[in-house]
């Protein structure tokens, strides 16, 4: 039995032990397994499949890629972590590295290299300016809110929330280049007002004249777009904004900006152009002066005003989108936009400008490091007039597409330049070529009255005789010379006063040679013709070349009694801000060159040259009016110089190139010139009488007395030589008076 129970135990097997798998006193009722053991099992199953999904594959190459791949991953982790760490420390240190250089915010305002100049009229009004314009410091504060408001909509409508530079501003711009076929860096920068203050800063590197050429050169460095520049200028606005404040910023930036024409910041242009302080703009003058921004010369509105005027429209749309004026105020400002000052409408006396530019020293004017107010001569009106007679008659009276040009000076007898055209461009001139004051020309006919003045000056007289007849003068190293009419015709015994009305030309080389070349070489050079004079007879007939500015002065001579002038255009100059003059006035009368009662009779021998001889295309209703005509050899040059009692007034006109002229004489075009100028001149002015001789008849002569008279007259004139002489012998010698 009992083999078999363990038969039958055994069977090959070990019996299990029950009491071994369970605790003590439970092997009756094992556990019963709680309904949440189910989901750890199912859990476990899961960690066993994932296990079995992410084991390494048997595959070699595998799992060396795998490898390699986390390997760079995590190297590129470290590298890019530990860079950013060194890039965050570098930028940290060279924002405060520049920050430390910042200087204060009021010392950035203006950062001219040059000073200006701003020329008043006679009223004192301000006609012009020249050099770079500032004027004078304003402040985020003190600007209309509605310039401030323009320049944020139009530059930067971020400005107020970002650090200096715009990570969405630079995104857009590259997007915007893309999509316009540039690079992605070409032509939209994505700058922030600050980074462009940071430009027109330069980074903080000064001018210094000793390593840059010219300041024009400094600023073409300074506007570079490399991108290792755009880089710096990132961090320094920055800094920038670190440093200063938003309002800080945004006064340095409307301090320094360049709004053309001159004008260094927007008080400077606001003062150019409307004629008021930035603090007074309106809605319409705010767009138009932030649209400048874009490109200055461009939109200037002394350039083209509706160019400016649609660009200003933009600006009115970017500061009603972005809710700085209302539609209702957008519309008013469209519908009355901004108008330009008179002064800078009228952009007049350019060539006036710069001539009196040229009459102070260098160092207060062309090259000045301050600001330098001169009180000019100026006569708006007058200017005006001229500019619109000069238009009207090529309008009228010249050929279409015709390249001929003109000069015209006015001045009153005291050689005060009231007015002044250099050419036929007569807007927006500053440093053009001006033919009034730089064109050395022959004035032909129009020296004669120099030859006359010379004979009264020494007893000849306005009807005194000479004949008009073919002569040969033999010209040491040229040979013989004789002179011809214009006319080309011989007129016998005629009155000087016959003789200048027609102009005629062997009458006036007689008497030049009667009376001495020298001593006409003298009187001319006396009235302030300062160019070298011909030596030979043909001086008579103006052979030598002057600039009009010149003979202008010499006619104001004649006109004042006799008494050379130097014409002048400033009257003080003196620092803006100070009322004591650093110079004054430099010119006026001078010394006395002939007789006053030589000049009477000279003025009635001009004025009956515009009453009824070569002249009268000049004549004036209701107005006295003497002058003179000149043609040179070949129609190359065309004058009329004259006066009223009140001023004179010289037309030239011609080729740049020296061509001849068709048609053309001095009693022609350059008469109507002259005409349609003093008519307007005098239209509000009295009519005063010119001081000249009043003879109750007419001079005649005829011929039989004709050559007793000449000869009389020579006799007179030999004896004033003479007495010419004596009197400077014995000043040099000491003689008895």
């Amino acid at each position: 039995m009992a083999g078999q129970g363990g038969t039958g135990r055994g069977s090959g097997k070990k019996r299990l032990v029950a009491e071994r798998r369970y605790p003590s006193g439970a092997q009756s009722k094992p556990k019963a397994k709680p309904k949440t053991k189910s989901k750890p099992a199912t859990a476990a199953r899961t960690t066993r499949r994932r296990k079995s999904a992410v084991k390494p594959s048997s595959n070699v190459f595998v799992r060396l890629f795998r490898g390699i791949v986390g390997w760079v991953l995590h190297l590129l982790w470290v590298i890019f972590s530990r860079g950013a760490l060194a890039f965050a420390a570098v930028l940290g240190l060279a924002v405060f590295y520049i920050y430390t250089t910042l200087p204060p915010y009021s010392e950035l305002l203006d950062g001219r290299a040059r000073g200006s100049v701003t020329l008043t009229d006679r009223d004192g009004a301000v006609f012009a300016w020249r050099g770079e314009q500032f004027g004078g410091q304003i402040t985020a504060d003190t600007v209309s809110p509605n310039l401030k408001n323009a320049i944020i909509a139009t530059e930067d409508k971020r400005f107020y929330r970002h650090f200096g530079v715009s990570p969405r501003g630079v995104a857009s711009a590259i997007k915007i280049n893309l999509a316009a076929g540039r690079g992605a860096l070409s032509g939209n920068g994505g700058s922030t007002l600050t980074q462009q203050t940071a430009k027109l800063l330069c980074l903080g590197v000064p001018f210094d004249p000793k390593a840059w050429k010219s300041q024009t050169e400094y600023e073409a460095d300074c506007r570079r777009g490399s991108m290792a520049r755009k880089i710096k200028e990132a961090v320094y606005a920055i800094a920038m904004e670190v440093r200063y404040s938003k309002g800080e910023i945004l006064s340095i930036y409307m301090n320094r900006a360049y709004l053309g024409s001159g004008s260094n910041g927007f008080e400077a242009a606001s003062q150019r152009y409307f004629g008021k302080s930035a603090a007074q703009v309106n809605v319409a003058e705010a767009a138009m002066l932030a649209g400048l921004l874009k490109a200055p010369t461009r939109y200037a509105p002394t350039n083209n005003i509706e160019r400016s005027r649609d660009r200003a429209g933009i600006v009115l749309l970017l500061m009603n989108q972005q809710g700085y004026i209302t539609d209702a105020q957008r519309a008013d400002a469209k519908e009355n936009p901004a108008e330009l000052s008179d002064a800078a409408q009228k952009r007049a006396g350019g060539y006036y400008a710069d001539w009196v530019m040229g009459a102070g020293p260098d160092f207060l004017t062309r090259e000045t490091t301050e600001d330098v107010v001169i009180e000019t001569t100026f006569d708006p009106q007058i200017q005006t007039a001229a500019e619109q007679a000069l238009t009207w008659v090529f309008d009228n009276k010249v050929r279409e597409g015709s390249k001929a040009q003109a000069a015209i000076v006015v001045m009153s007898a005291d050689g005060a330049v009231r007015a002044m055209v250099g050419g036929r461009k007569l807007r927006g001139v500053s440093g053009a070529f001006n033919r009034a004051t730089q064109a050395k020309r022959q004035p032909g006919s129009a020296f004669k009255p120099f030859v006359f003045a010379t004979a009264l000056d020494m007893g000849w007289r306005y009807d005194s005789a000479i004949v008009d007849e073919p002569i040969t003068v033999n010209i040491p190293g040229s040979g013989p010379w004789s002179p011809q009419n214009y006319d080309r015709e011989f007129h016998g015994p005629v009155t000087l006063t016959d003789a200048m009305k027609h102009s005629y030309n062997i009458p006036a080389v007689k008497l030049a040679m009667d009376v001495g070349l020298e001593n006409v070489r003298t009187v001319a050079e006396m009235f302030g013709i300062e160019s070298d004079l011909a030596q030979g007879p043909a001086l008579a007939l103006g052979a030598s070349e002057s600039t009009l500015l010149e003979m202008t002065g010499a006619y104001a001579g004649i006109l004042n009694g006799g008494t050379s002038v130097t014409p002048y255009g400033l009257r003080s100059l003196r620092l803006k801000g100070s009322a004591e003059e650093v110079m004054g006035q430099d010119g006026g009368l001078g010394e006395r060159v002939i007789t006053p009662a030589a000049a009477e009779q000279l003025i009635y021998m001009m004025y009956n040259v515009v009453q009824d001889g070569t002249g009268r295309r000049a004549r004036l209703d209701g107005v006295e009016a003497a002058g003179k005509t000149g043609t040179t050899q070949a129609a190359r040059d065309a004058w009329f110089l004259g006066f009223t009692a009140d001023y004179v007034a010289g037309i030239w006109m011609g080729y740049d190139d020296n061509s001849p002229l068709t048609g053309v004489t001095g009693g022609g075009l350059p008469a109507d010139i002259w005409h349609e100028t003093m008519q307007r001149v005098q239209a509000t002015r009295a009519a005063n009488p010119l001081p000249m001789l009043r003879p109750s008849v007419a001079p005649s002569v005829s011929a039989q007395t004709a050559q007793g008279r000449s000869n009389s007259a020579n006799r007179r004139a030999n004896d004033q030589i003479n007495n010419v002489l004596n009197d400077i012998l014995n000043s040099i010698f000491g003689g008895k008076n």
